[in-house]
């Protein structure tokens, strides 16, 4: 198990960036991305995984709960198309 920043706040920034396993979350001001695999094995390792999994996603839906006025979906994002710089 591999923990780059372990005051992961979620919603907080566009920063953070959390893995637990090959599973990585990538904090953004709008949401919380989830990408990747993690193993959540019969053992000690598995458990601990588990329990960090199940904390940061407690931490999220605590966020999105606390606020009062949460639109019932967000836009698409936006996407900026820019100059090649190395063309």
């Amino acid at each position: 198990m591999t923990t780059k920043n372990p005051a992961f706040a979620p919603f907080e920034n566009e920063a953070d960036v959390l893995e637990i396993g090959r599973l990585m979350l990538e904090n953004r001001l709008d949401r919380v991305t989830v990408s990747g695999d993690v193993d959540l094995t019969a053992d000690r390792q598995g458990l601990e995984a588990a329990r960090r999994l199940h904390a940061l996603l407690g931490q999220v839906v605590a966020r999105l709960e606390a606020r009062k006025d949460l639109p019932d979906q967000l836009p698409p994002p936006t996407g900026e198309t820019v100059a090649n710089p190395f063309a």
